[in-house]
């Protein structure tokens, strides 16, 4: 049975402060099945109390977005900026296991730097994944939007070093770089007929190729991605894990805008069948 989820980042934001006790409410008026916790670097000092409060009320939410400033100290490199990275994904690793996840969704590389020195990406990933298991996580690395190259060439490269590693996949990001006709061909059938595969972010995204001013999170219909082909061809491949809607839905004011994410919602259960 696949699990709709609502990622927090698209209820929590800096225009209602990122409030997190704003999921108690906002969780009762949304028709998901639970959760991906968007992590805030402004929750770093705040992460026990933050722990205590999505334990306490025990909201379902299998899978945890490390925050991303983790994959801009990795793609910056150094020894001080690597350890910083290793410690803060200890932070995101420890609350993820506290509050029941089991998946740990990273951006390996992000920030201005972006895959500029992807080699210190892809040699930190295995201190991740070690550092992952060990708070018993699987470790998802997603298709960041790149400024160099593009995301599945990386992801080509972490397959050869690491046969084990596994995916998520984000419809808008791949969009983006125009590379959701690779999803479906026949040189990328590994992804889903080796297990690489285990989560999907579902997006829409209205801008042309590597159109960095029309990179927004727009939901399902407001963009130009072919859902009804995405949604066939994951079902064809026997799919049975999450989708995460991430459509950023509050606006300047903060408030929330619940019914746009339930059509979200409803709009995938009638893909899916």
């Amino acid at each position: 049975m696949n699990e709709i989820l609502c990622s927090t980042g698209a209820l929590i934001g800096r225009p209602n402060n990122r409030n997190y006790r704003l999921l108690e409410e906002l969780s009762k008026q949304l028709d998901c099945d639970g959760f991906e916790l968007m992590m805030y670097d402004t929750w770093y000092d705040k992460s026990e109390e933050l722990t205590d409060y999505l334990c306490q009320r025990q909201f379902n939410i299998p899978i945890v977005h490390c925050e991303k400033c983790i994959g801009e100290d990795i793609s910056r490199g150094g020894e001080e900026n690597l350890e910083n990275a290793f410690r803060l994904f200890r932070v995101n690793c420890g609350l993820a296991r506290e509050i029941g996840a089991s998946k740990l969704v990273v951006h390996l590389w992000d920030g201005i730097t972006s895959d500029r020195n992807i080699e210190n990406n892809l040699s930190a990933y295995r201190e991740l994944e070690r550092i992952a298991g060990e708070h018993g996580l699987e470790l998802l690395v997603e298709n960041v939007v790149c400024n160099q190259e593009d995301p599945m060439k990386h992801w080509r490269s972490l397959r050869e070093a690491y046969p084990s590693v596994r995916f998520v996949f984000d419809t808008k990001m791949a969009a983006f770089h125009q590379q959701m006709g690779l999803l479906y061909a026949g040189e990328y059938a590994w992804l889903w007929r080796e297990g690489h595969l285990a989560h999907y972010h579902v997006n829409d995204y209205a801008g042309g190729y590597m159109d960095w001013k029309n990179l927004r999170t727009l939901p399902p219909g407001r963009g130009h991605v072919d859902f009804d082909r995405f949604f066939g061809f994951v079902r064809k491949t026997g799919y049975q894990g999450a989708f995460t809607v991430e459509a950023t839905a509050f606006g300047a004011d903060g408030r929330v805008d619940t019914d746009m994410l339930n059509g979200c919602f409803a709009r995938i259960r009638r893909y899916l069948g």
